[in-house]
């Protein structure tokens, strides 16, 4: 049985992706392109094309950093499929700077994609996804509770969206509406590739994720389907009494103890003392 959204009567129900051109996003479109009427959307037409074309979704450009840009396209989308049950928010941005030389103009972009623009969208689409009983799932990060070098207004605006996400859960658990967080780790997507390209962590990839990875439990990164998937199971009927949660997506990362990696290697053989 396909998975969906838990009222659909004898229609398919309708999903908005952003971010939907590529990596989690686009994985997530075909996810769920079985059981729901997908809309993506994002910046860049010819990927989104691409995305579409191969899952049977519809595209939409649009810079959910304008926020009437992000209320117009859940018009669009409702206005064209005649209504929304899932919404995920997985656009995002990351610009890693230090702290003390980080402009405002990066803090602003980063707040305005990463939580300023999910607060418009789901404010946008309340009306619709109480009307069919629907389900939000934020795309956040480990990054929202566990920060590292450069990533001030990455993990603040992380933290500022899981609150966001748990704070829609509560005031409208009532109304039948469940709001979740995915917070993935080490994903390997077109972004991920980038970053690593231009870290010069490695010759080439395969060494860069195995470098960056080391110190996660299961000592890999994950990729974008696996991340589709807890999306899609939070999404489901399976995740009927699920609300205001957060499911970490991080192959051990968040349990794993810093200071005791070094010993896990010694013990495991990776490396000797």
């Amino acid at each position: 049985m396909p998975e969906q959204a838990l009222n659909v009567g004898s229609e398919k129900p309708v999903v908005l992706i952003t971010g939907g051109g590529s990596g989690i996003g686009a994985a997530t479109a075909a996810r769920l392109a079985a059981g729901w009427r997908v809309a993506v959307c994002g910046r860049r037409r010819e990927s989104l094309d691409a995305v579409c074309s191969a899952v049977g979704a519809r595209a939409y450009v649009a810079d959910i950093g304008n926020p009437d840009v992000a209320r117009q396209l859940v018009a669009d989308v409702v206005a064209d499929y005649g209504r929304l049950d899932g919404l995920v928010l997985n656009a995002g941005v990351l610009q890693a700077l230090p702290f003390g030389e980080t402009p405002l103009e990066a803090w602003n972009q980063q707040i305005a994609i990463n939580l300023t623009g999910p607060f418009v969208l789901a404010q946008a689409a309340l009306p619709h996804l109480l009307k069919t009983r629907g389900a939000i799932v934020g795309v956040s990060s480990v990054g929202a509770t566990q920060t590292g070098p450069g990533l001030a207004a990455y993990s603040a605006s992380k933290a500022g969206l899981n609150l966001l996400i748990k704070s829609i859960a509560y005031e409208h658990a009532r109304d039948g509406l469940r709001a979740n967080i995915v917070s993935p780790g080490w994903i390997r997507t077109e972004m991920g590739d980038e970053e690593m390209a231009a870290m010069h962590i490695a010759d080439d990839l395969e060494q860069a994720y195995a470098k960056v990875s080391g110190d996660v439990p299961q000592r890999r990164a994950g990729s974008s389907e696996e991340a589709a998937e807890a999306i899609a199971w939070m999404l489901s009927p399976h995740a009927s009494f699920v609300n205001g949660t957060e499911l970490v997506v991080d192959g051990g990362s968040q349990i794993a103890n810093s200071g005791m990696t070094f010993f896990d290697k010694i013990m495991s053989g990776e490396f000797d003392t």
